[in-house]
């Protein structure tokens, strides 16, 4: 096969995998949704903040314990093209290694009344979880470069099904420790998963310590910490400073209309993770203009989801909620609009992950995260929960302009269409905020939804021929 038939071919499965990726990442999102009166009714609100905790703590510690090194597996796959089943199983060992010295640590460190507000044997589960979570990570992300989609998703799927038979389990038969038995709920079926993907990737890689692949992975992984810390609290400093400054029922409020916001998310994620093998081949052939022709093609239906979900949110917020939570509705739109500007950066993230400049996006998150710090430190106080979504969707525009500036500027790349890529975002950003003044006229809201999508389908008719061309192609 010609490399530009190879080419074609692997454009055919980043759509179709991208198709697929969409619609395991939405039925994923229904089984949340489902099971989530399920877990009200067994647990009480202690029990579920205690299980909570142990999950908060595995995204935080993970980002350490893994060392980043996850980061290294996109432009590794091209570099080490004959070695990349060697090359993860190198740094498999290298990363459980450190978490097994850190797990040896804590045995000795931790206090026999416990820690991190847990009982001893739950510090010594979630360390020793975390030894072998980064398993399911390495496994994934080696089947999306390889354009294994299905492999892909039927660990996700495996694991979200497992996950909610065994808690419920585990729930009903530990009535009087629901708390702990959620938490043994999540972690068994992961760790075994994770077993199995750690079997599967030294028994193809059969190697343990490669000295040339640790350091690659390092360079790589360890600039990567801060960022991930950084995103961490950009995402979740909100619900505390609320709680510092306001109260909990604007917590409520806030963490209601979010979790409306972020669904578009599962959409923009899913559509990340098949994109990003294809990207990644063509910058390697310097390629700028098919990067540029798809991704013109991807931003512009991100505005029209994004538009979608903001016009939405008014029945999804009644539909969903009481009518004590209605409020909440009107954190939809910058929440939605904030969640675009992640969709927009990943494009410059990729650039600079590619050229291997990760120190680059771990000083843009750490100074995004400082200035939403102080945004809210200023704004909630003042004008409570509505504030903070406005300042998430600011700490998301600067740290895309932060990743625009490294990756045109410094890094001297012109891959994409800036001019054009702005000029969408803000006429996305003045439609959706326009929204807001109709929220409670619905046959205006939908009047106007109307009206916009006609005019976008005649300016943009080739876009859309193409994305159905694409979507027709996705079984060739």
């Amino acid at each position: 096969m010609s490399d530009e038939s190879k080419k074609d071919n692997n454009g055919k499965k980043a759509v179709r995998s991208g198709f697929w990726y969409v619609i395991s990442n939405v039925l994923i999102r229904a089984v949340g949704i489902i099971t989530a009166p399920i877990y009200t009714r067994l647990l009480t609100t202690a029990e579920t903040g205690y299980a909570n905790n142990f999950n908060n703590y595995v995204s935080i510690l993970s980002a350490v314990m893994g060392l980043c090194l996850i980061y290294s597996v996109g432009r590794a796959k091209l570099d080490f093209k004959d070695e990349f089943d060697k090359f993860m199983s190198s740094i498999q060992t290298l990363s459980s290694l450190f978490g097994f010295i850190v797990l040896l640590a804590m045995f000795f460190i931790c206090p026999a009344g416990g820690m991190l507000k847990f009982e001893r044997e739950v510090v010594m589960i979630l360390f020793a979880y975390l030894v072998v979570y980064p398993s399911i990570d390495y496994m994934q992300y080696k089947y999306r470069f390889e354009y294994k989609y299905k492999e892909n998703i039927a660990i996700s799927v495996i694991i979200t099904v497992a996950t909610v038979v065994l808690s419920v389990a585990l729930m009903l038969a530990m009535p009087e420790r629901r708390g702990f038995a959620k938490i043994i709920g999540t972690v068994v079926p992961s760790a075994v998963v994770a077993i199995w993907c750690y079997a599967n990737i030294l028994c193809k890689g059969k190697t343990l310590v490669n000295k040339k692949y640790w350091s690659y992975a390092l360079k790589i992984g360890l600039p990567m910490i801060p960022h991930g810390l950084a995103l961490l609290l950009l995402a979740r400093m909100d619900t505390t400073m609320i709680s510092n400054l306001r109260d909990y029922s604007e917590v409520g409020l806030y963490t209601s209309g979010y979790t409306i916001g972020s669904l578009l998310m599962f959409l923009t994620n899913a559509v990340g993770q098949a994109w990003l093998p294809w990207f990644n081949e063509r910058l390697y052939t310097k390629d700028y203009a098919s990067v540029r022709e798809k991704n013109r093609l991807m931003m512009f239906f991100g505005c029209v989801i994004t538009l979608g979900f903001i016009a939405c949110a008014p029945e999804a917020v009644k539909i969903l909620y009481a009518p004590g939570y209605w409020t909440s509705m009107y954190v939809v739109p910058p929440v939605a609009l904030g969640t675009l500007c992640q969709y927009f950066y990943t494009n410059y993230v990729n650039a600079e992950l590619f050229y291997k400049k990760t120190s680059l996006i771990a000083i843009n998150s750490v100074i995004a995260a400082a200035v939403n710090f102080g945004l809210n430190a200023y704004y909630i106080p003042k004008y409570g929960f509505i504030a903070a979504a406005y300042t998430t969707l600011a700490g998301y525009f600067i740290l895309m302009i932060l990743h625009f500036i490294c990756t045109r500027y410094i890094l001297k790349l012109p891959i994409y269409e800036d001019a054009l890529y702005f000029a969408m975002l803000a006429v996305t950003c003045v439609i959706g905020i326009a929204y807001i003044m109709v929220y409670d006229k619905w046959l205006i809201r939908y009047g106007i939804s109307l009206l916009w999508f006609a005019v976008l389908a005649y300016v943009r008719k080739r876009d859309i021929i193409n994305a159905v061309k694409m979507l027709k192609n996705r079984r060739g």
